[in-house]
């Protein structure tokens, strides 16, 4: 599950899909950083955040994260003290395979679709009853299904999902790098 840091969404997470990992969206995050520091201040303190999701191992994450929290310590503590409350939601999506990693750190797909279904339904404006409306939402939800399951901008790649469905079922060893906290 990807979303802000809506404590709503955290506990219907928690009641409804037990198990299931929480990562906090990083944009919403930056946007955070916005609204505290104002537009001017926020681009340069996002651009040093931003350096901790261009990291390419798990360790290298956890060591860029520390490093960006000392960083900011000085010059912006409340930014410091963001992030270190943030760092177990910010960085769940480092304990899954590398290549889901820009899938699960932002919930930027499923607004992009939400706003492509906004935008058809804007075209329509009136419908004349809950079914049409249905078949709409539908064929957008279809439509997006079959790109992300079976086109070239697949959401998650076979390969991928092999190397995750390897890891869990795997029994021999425990991966506590995979069990995501909500």
């Amino acid at each position: 599950m990807v979303s802000d840091a809506h404590a709503g969404i955290k506990a219907a997470t928690k009641a409804i899909l037990p198990g299931a990992g929480w990562q906090r969206c990083r944009v919403h995050f930056a946007r955070n950083i916005t609204g505290h520091l104002g537009s001017a201040h926020s681009k340069p303190v996002n651009a040093l955040i931003s350096t901790i999701f261009a990291q390419t191992t798990p360790e290298a994450v956890t060591a860029q994260y520390q490093q960006v929290t000392d960083g900011l310590r000085a010059g912006f503590p409340d930014i410091a003290a963001m992030l270190e409350a943030a760092e177990p939601d910010l960085t769940a999506f480092a304990g899954m395979p590398r290549e889901h990693w820009q899938k699960v750190w932002s919930n930027n797909p499923i607004e992009r679709l939400n706003r492509e279904i906004k935008r058809r339904a804007d075209v329509v404006q009136i419908f004349p009853n809950r079914d049409s409306v249905t078949r709409l939402v539908g064929a957008v939800l279809q439509e997006q299904h079959e790109e992300w399951q079976y086109g070239e901008r697949r959401y998650l790649s076979e390969v991928s999902m092999r190397k995750l469905i390897k890891v869990l079922h795997n029994t021999d060893q425990p991966h506590p790098e995979l069990l995501w906290t909500a």
